[in-house]
């Protein structure tokens, strides 16, 4: 009986070593898997690393060649939006300076200062020039021997008569009006416009006394405005007292005719036309005087050959006779 109970002690005792024994193997068998798995999970995350790495620098790269070419690009860009900006403000800076010396000009001018003349001069000279040939006018033309004063400029017409025309702009005085009427101040208006009335009417009295010489010129002169509005206020203006137009007394008392651009133009135009017909007038009577000359010839040269044919009957008749 105890010989049995030992051997059952024992196989137990040899069961529970067994079963330690396989324990601490199979432990050992997971540590081993374990560290298989741990080496295996290493080795994945080594290669994950590097294919990560291999793709930010991948992408990197592309960035940064996209990044070189877009800022070439943005640089390309910027230098030609630059340039044509440069060229815009030296254009720019150009009209400007051309305003400028256009402006400087204009003050020149209605300063005074001589470089074509005066406004009105230069206007007048342009206007003639434009629109009559050379032939049909001079300009800076002495009327009396005894004075130096230059008409400044006179338009022939049939017989070399002279129409004397001279330009006035009194600048300031005109000026005067458009600065009263934005003043909204009528006193100064009727003023200043009496001004340039005065002005006006001692200019056609110095041009009367200078330039009207009959019968080298005509019995009037033209005085010539150089813009339609001076034009129209000249036209307009009445004498406070008399109510007699500026115009109407000028022609009376000093033979002088106001003229804007577009009425001495219709003048201009009218007498060039008068000349053409002049012209085609007087070519056609000279081709006339020229045919009945030709006639002529021809009825005397054939009376001399009917002569000549007399002559020649009257010889045969004597011929015939021997």
């Amino acid at each position: 009986m105890d010989t049995i109970l030992l051997i059952i002690l024992i196989l137990m005792f040899g069961a529970i070593l067994a079963i330690l024994y396989l324990n601490i193997k199979s432990k050992k068998e997971n540590r081993a898997d374990e560290t298989n798995e741990i080496a295996n999970l290493n080795a994945e995350i080594i290669r994950l690393k590097d294919s990560l790495n291999s793709t930010i620098n991948t992408s990197l790269s592309s960035m940064s060649t996209s990044f070189n070419s877009l800022s070439t690009g943005v640089t390309k860009d910027m230098t030609e939006a630059l340039t044509k900006v440069d060229e815009k403000v030296g254009n720019f800076n150009e009209q400007v300076k051309l305003l400028n010396q256009s402006q400087e000009g204009i003050t020149k001018i209605l300063a005074g200062v001589k470089k074509y003349g005066t406004l009105a001069e230069y206007s007048l000279d342009a206007l003639i020039k434009d629109l009559l040939p050379a032939s049909q006018y001079m300009t800076n033309v002495k009327m009396k021997e005894d004075t130096s004063e230059n008409v400044e400029f006179a338009i022939k017409l049939q017989g070399d008569v002279l129409v004397p025309v001279d330009s006035h702009f009194p600048v300031e005085k005109f000026k005067a009006i458009t600065d009263a009427h934005e003043a909204d101040d009528k006193k100064a208006v009727a003023d200043a416009r009496t001004k340039l009335a005065s002005a006006f009417k001692a200019k056609a009295k110095s041009v009367m006394e200078k330039y009207i010489v009959p019968p080298k010129t005509s019995n009037f002169a033209i005085v010539y405005a150089p813009t339609e509005s001076l034009y129209k206020e000249l036209t307009e203006y009445q004498d406070p007292s008399s109510k007699e137009l500026l115009t109407q007394e000028l022609m009376k008392k000093h033979k002088i005719v106001i003229c804007g651009p577009n009425t001495l133009s219709a003048y201009l135009q009218s007498l060039h036309m008068g000349f053409q017909s002049l012209k085609i007038s007087k070519h056609a009577t000279e081709i006339y005087d020229h045919l009945k000359t030709i006639s002529t010839r021809f009825s005397s040269h054939f009376d001399n050959i009917y002569k000549l044919r007399k002559k020649l009957e009257e010889a045969m008749t004597v011929v015939d006779s021997f």
